[in-house]
């Protein structure tokens, strides 16, 4: 009887992938070999330059880069974080910055690199909501991109010096700052879109926008070897998501974290699944997705969807 193989495994815990960690959900046909990384963004660093692991969660934006430069591993449909992003721009509330317009002819901090997906989601809002020329704004870096190939476009820099991004909008050198910063003064910092969460919800019942960050990737030589994998590992994960979402129906946990609450209350918005898996469910979000990474010049074309995932998963949904 052959043995069952075990895969490396990088995901950060959370609610929708637990019972994969507890065992509670076992997988059919291999094991996972689950490792923690701290630091998730490192993980997905280490699986863009080096494939160190064989099953992966992966930033959505990253993956289309990678994918574009010929890394060799391909997305499973396992949207595993979605989120709402207005609140992602910063800016010092006594400076001149009171409108997302306000920005144009601005230089605005980006954390980490202009590829980083909260980043394209955040420029998305500025542009479709608050009609921002993404183009007249100059993007200052404070790190450098996961795909080491890409190259930004002309209004796009990085940062010098060592003092944070907090520090620099406050001393003006800086507009605004997207992205999850830290570091001195940053408590000072507020959300330039008034009321984010609520502005988050209303962009979800209004038009349907629900933004996805992370899915899951596998080192293709894997899925080479077993077409079937793909399908698999699939599997497990939307059977561990199913008993999350089925918990969340029944009534946050004792001690919900601010996930749990954000999707207990999509879910009550939209009397839905709050973390649909599949292609068939999200097509419209990656095809805006896609379109904003295009308009911001991080892909070249739009790929096809169903190039972009395993073939095992392409009529699959969970």
């Amino acid at each position: 009887m052959a043995a069952v193989p075990q895969l490396r495994t990088v995901t950060r815990t959370q609610g929708n992938n637990e019972a994969l960690k507890t065992g509670e959900v076992v997988p059919h046909g291999f094991r996972f070999a689950f490792e923690e990384v701290p630091v998730l963004v490192d993980a997905f660093r280490r699986m863009v330059r080096g494939l160190e692991f064989d099953i992966s969660e992966m930033a959505l934006t990253t993956y289309l880069v990678a994918k574009a430069h010929g890394v060799r591993f391909t997305a499973l449909p396992v949207f595993l974080v979605r989120g709402f992003h207005h609140g992602a721009i910063l800016r010092d509330p006594a400076s001149d910055i009171r409108v997302p317009r306000d920005l144009e002819g601005r230089r605005v901090g980006v954390q980490r690199g202009y590829t980083v997906t909260t980043g394209v989601w955040a420029r998305a809002v500025l542009r479709e909501e608050y009609g921002v020329d993404l183009d007249r704004v100059r993007w200052v870096l404070s790190g450098d991109e996961h795909v080491s190939a890409y190259r930004p476009p002309a209004n796009v820099e990085p940062m010098d010096g060592e003092r944070s991004l907090a520090e620099r909008v406050l001393d003006g050198e800086l507009a605004a700052v997207i992205g999850a910063v830290s570091g001195p003064g940053t408590e000072r910092l507020t959300p330039l879109i008034p009321h984010p969460e609520e502005a988050g919800f209303t962009a979800l019942r209004e038009r349907g926008f629900y933004p996805v960050n992370h899915l899951v990737v596998v080192r293709d030589e894997l899925l080479a070897e077993r077409p079937e994998l793909g399908a698999e590992v699939f599997d497990a994960f939307a059977r561990a998501k199913r008993l999350y979402v089925d918990r969340l129906r029944e009534g946050v946990p004792a001690k919900p974290t601010a996930t749990d609450l954000m999707y207990g209350r999509v879910m009550e918005l939209t009397g839905a699944d709050p973390l649909p898996y599949g292609i068939g469910p999200n097509r419209a979000l990656l095809e805006t997705l896609v379109r904003h990474a295009v308009d911001q010049r991080i892909l070249d074309r739009a790929p096809v969807l169903e190039e972009l995932f395993a073939e095992s998963t392409l009529g699959l949904e969970g």
